[in-house]
């Protein structure tokens, strides 16, 4: 088994910034994204914010010599923007939506509208079943008050349980995408530490590109800096993951990034940073070890502290559904108090009309509005914390099962 021949994979990961009407350039840079694509000959690309689906066909006519296996995932109000393009025959996919994906009344973030998913191609490669997973993790905005960990910390529950939950079959799993989080956040050191997933930046033999990985850093023009201020060099949210199955081996032999503009331009590819990793697969015949019971500490940390996050998250939760739910009763009692007058004035019960006609239809309007928004805010939060309760039930179960295995300690 050890005299098999070696699959070598290189893959591309980017997050594309292409949206309609709002990004800087977006045409001219997918075109450029597409040369790089043809020019390189990669064999599996993960991108990310492909919002048109006119630039995903331009790019799938354009990569049709080097990559003709497509798919796009659909979902959202706009679409997940995710889609993957494969050297190699793609068997079978699937989408999951993420349940919890920020507010639809920020409209300056609009990750809601986006419908932040986690997407599957099963590919078949030399006979290896690879899972390709691409995602795209709702953003941070503001480090100092992030109302949206909670949400990440979710989305990243519920990934690393797609994940878990497809993967069995698989050979050899991988993971690509713009996961908006630092490598020490709570999010990705759950992921990790529960999907036994590697980071091809620390574990590869060679690195070319922006100082500590960088994906988003400062010599970009299309970076916003202030977002950037607590990082000089830049910060890491965009990764190529990777394991292994039974019975094989897989090594990252090359890590690159791009550096900012494409070459004989002056524009980079996006605000992000592509990132570049040449693997090496390998069938050992070899059953893959027990994983030691050394590791259910860490797991047992990082799945209380992520539990933790959750339910703050739930107590918020809880008193935007209280306020929400009390500003809908307040209005509906002014609507009930309006007609109770209307009523009187019509049986004759008032000496005349208690307002003007134009003021009262007026206010009456605004307390209908008032309602139908406050029902649909407290709509919105009950089912927000729902799911902030059922994944905070699952962490408590699977904190419950990790306590009680022999040799925790």
């Amino acid at each position: 088994m050890e005299g098999d021949p070696m699959l070598r994979l290189r893959v591309f990961d980017l997050n594309c910034w292409a949206i309609r009407y709002l990004s800087k350039r977006r045409q001219e840079r997918i075109r450029l994204i597409g040369d790089r694509l043809c020019q390189e000959g990669f064999d599996l690309v993960l991108l990310q914010e492909v919002w048109s689906e006119q630039d995903y066909s331009d790019l799938k006519a354009k990569l049709g010599g080097c990559c003709p296996y497509s798919h796009y995932f659909r979902s959202g109000v706009i679409g997940s923007g995710l889609c993957i393009f494969s050297k190699f025959p793609i068997l079978d996919t699937l989408l999951y939506q993420y349940s919890l994906n920020g507010y639809p009344y920020m409209l300056q973030h609009g990750d809601w509208f986006c419908g932040k998913s986690v997407g599957l191609a099963v590919i078949n490669i030399s006979g290896i079943v690879f899972n390709v997973y691409v995602t795209h993790l709702h953003a941070e905005y503001c480090r100092e008050k992030d109302a949206y960990l909670p949400h990440r910390v979710v989305q990243a529950w519920e990934l690393l349980q797609f994940i878990r939950h497809t993967a069995k079959a698989a050979d050899v799993v991988l993971l690509g995408g713009d996961l908006n989080m630092h490598p020490q956040d709570v999010g990705i050191r759950l992921l990790r530490c529960w999907t036994g997933l590697r980071d091809a930046f620390t574990e590869t033999k060679h690195f070319e590109g922006c100082e500590d990985g960088c994906t988003l850093i400062p010599n970009n023009c299309f970076t916003v800096n202030s977002e950037l201020q607590p990082f000089p060099l830049g910060i890491r949210i965009d990764y190529i993951l990777y394991k292994a199955g039974s019975g094989f081996t897989v090594r990252c032999e090359e890590l690159q990034t791009t550096t900012g503009t494409a070459p004989g331009t002056d524009i980079p590819y996006s605000d992000h940073e592509a990132v570049m990793a040449t693997l090496h697969v390998q069938r050992t015949g070899q059953a893959a070890g027990v994983t030691p019971s050394t590791a259910v500490p860490a797991l047992v940390e990082v799945l209380s502290e992520a539990r933790t996050e959750v339910r703050v998250g739930l107590q918020a939760a809880r008193r935007q559904r209280y306020s929400s739910g009390r500003m809908a009763l307040l209005a509906l009692l002014l609507l009930l108090l309006q007609a109770a007058a209307a009523l009187g004035a019509l049986v004759g019960l008032a000496g005349g009309q208690p307002f003007p006609k134009l003021s009262f239809a007026l206010l009456a309007f605004l307390a209908l509005g008032v309602l139908l928004l406050a029902t649909g805010l407290h709509l919105f939060h009950t089912i927000e914390v729902k799911m902030l309760q059922g994944t905070e039930e699952q962490m408590r179960m699977a904190l419950g099962v990790l306590q009680e295995r022999p040799g925790r300690s």
